[in-house]
């Protein structure tokens, strides 16, 4: 293909497949503008403009990941994080609990596990949508007519509106991966931070002009903004590649004859699951404490001492990426069922005995995971490295780095290598079957 984004288009599936995720992005986006009944919008607004240099970081950072949707208190104000927060604590109780575990590894278990998985999401949001009301009683202290109900009743409606937005933000994360491209719920995070970029780089041109800010600062945080994206692209593609001999085998009246192949470990096998997981368990406490911090005084002063911007919360922020980095990747990469795997086949690694297999292959693993880990949450600590040294404003130092930037490269590469794959593919059934590339017939 000449042009490869005509090539997309002329693939009917992915053709399709684009359209249809492109169409679910635009319902998140209505949703997020849509609020809950019961708020002065207009009221609201205001109140959130006078707060822009002195507002809460918590409700910033909240804001920020779910585009905008947080401070319009919209249908889709708790984004996709309750999900995310239940499936971190669904996956540790398959740990800790072994029946569970059972339960998962039988006929239709993943499916039990997937309902109370959203059982508990329910559960969590419900949680949450009382922290959020709680907060929007304490704004209302200072706002006059930011209610326009009472309180017993706007507390259920909104409860009820937030965790049915929160679940159908859920089924439309699960309809992208099936039925468009790319992994749904870290899309629907994807356009919750792509959708702030536009306000974020004008507030940056005004903070310029007016003096804010200095052009020389501004000029060398993008150099670096740059440099770490080059650096973030070439950490996700890099490989350990690890060599597997197979010998030659009968199976059936078969045989196959020895092949010589390799198991790639990425230096970063978990991605950007830490850096999502690490913001998910923080933002879900620190949050209540934020919301409700108004009306309970110990839960105002725990949301103060932790920070985004402060000490203690960018040193658990750095312990948690580093556990989820090692816990991620013994789920998703098992050495013990990958060398059962070799062994079954036939297979051997060169100058490797093969009982000693998965101890050799956890020494290349636990080698890679760890400067993996730390570069993630070296990454991670940017803005806050940003916002001291440079002084930047919340909206532009959350895109030089962090968790935004990850997640934005992150889910880029993750969804070009899948149209990449599809055009692949059907390059290849149209070399077979009609002797010419398939997408120009489509």
């Amino acid at each position: 293909m000449a042009n490869p984004v005509i090539g997309i288009f002329r693939v009917k599936e992915l053709r399709e497949r684009i359209l249809f995720t492109a169409l679910m992005l635009v319902v998140f986006r209505i949703g997020a503008v849509l609020p809950i009944p019961g708020i002065n919008v207009g009221e609201l607004n205001a109140y959130f403009l006078s707060q822009q240099n002195s507002g809460n970081p918590i409700v910033d950072y909240l804001d920020f990941f779910a585009g905008g949707a947080f401070s319009n208190f919209s249908v889709f104000m708790l984004g996709i994080m309750p999900y995310i927060s239940m499936s971190i604590i669904m996956q540790l109780l398959l740990i800790v609990f072994p029946s569970l575990k059972k339960i998962s590894q039988e006929e239709g278990g993943r499916k039990k596990i997937q309902s109370y998985q959203r059982l508990g999401t329910v559960a969590v949001c419900l949680i949450q949508s009382f922290a959020v009301t709680q907060y929007a009683q304490s704004i209302s202290r200072s706002v006059e007519n930011l209610l326009s109900m009472q309180m017993l009743p706007f507390t259920l409606i909104a409860m009820l509106t937030v965790t049915v937005g929160t679940m159908f933000l859920m089924w439309i994360g699960e309809q992208i991966t099936r039925r468009g491209i790319g992994n749904g719920i870290s899309l629907l995070i994807f356009a919750g931070i792509v959708a702030r970029l536009p306000q974020a780089v004008w507030e940056l041109f005004g903070r310029v002009r007016s003096g804010d800010l200095n052009l020389v600062f501004v000029i060398v945080v993008v150099a670096m903004f740059v440099g770490v994206v080059a650096l973030v692209i070439f950490e996700q593609q890099g490989q350990r590649k690890i060599q597997v001999n197979y010998a030659k085998r009968v199976v059936g009246r078969r045989m196959y004859g020895a092949q010589n192949t390799y198991i790639p470990f990425k230096i970063n096998p978990s991605g950007v699951i830490p850096v999502i997981f690490a913001s998910s368990i923080l933002t879900f406490p620190l949050q209540i404490a934020s919301t409700i911090g108004g009306n309970v005084a110990w839960l105002g002063a725990v949301s103060r001492v932790l920070s985004p911007q402060g000490l203690l919360y960018n040193i658990l922020y750095v312990i948690l990426i580093i556990f989820f980095a090692y816990f991620y990747t013994q789920v998703s990469l098992n050495p013990i069922e990958i060398a059962k795997n070799i062994r079954e086949n036939g297979g051997s690694i060169p100058g490797i005995r093969t009982e000693r297999i998965e101890e050799y292959l956890t020494k290349i693993l636990n080698r890679i995971v760890l400067p993996g880990s730390f570069y993630l949450a070296l990454i991670a600590i940017i803005p806050t490295i940003i916002q001291r040294l440079f002084n930047f404003p919340t909206s532009i130092s959350y895109l030089m780095g962090g968790t935004s930037l990850l997640i934005l490269v992150g889910v880029d590469l993750d969804t070009m290598s899948q149209i990449e794959g599809l055009l692949k593919m059907h390059h290849h059934e149209g070399l077979t079957k009609r002797g010419r590339l398939r997408g120009r017939n489509l």
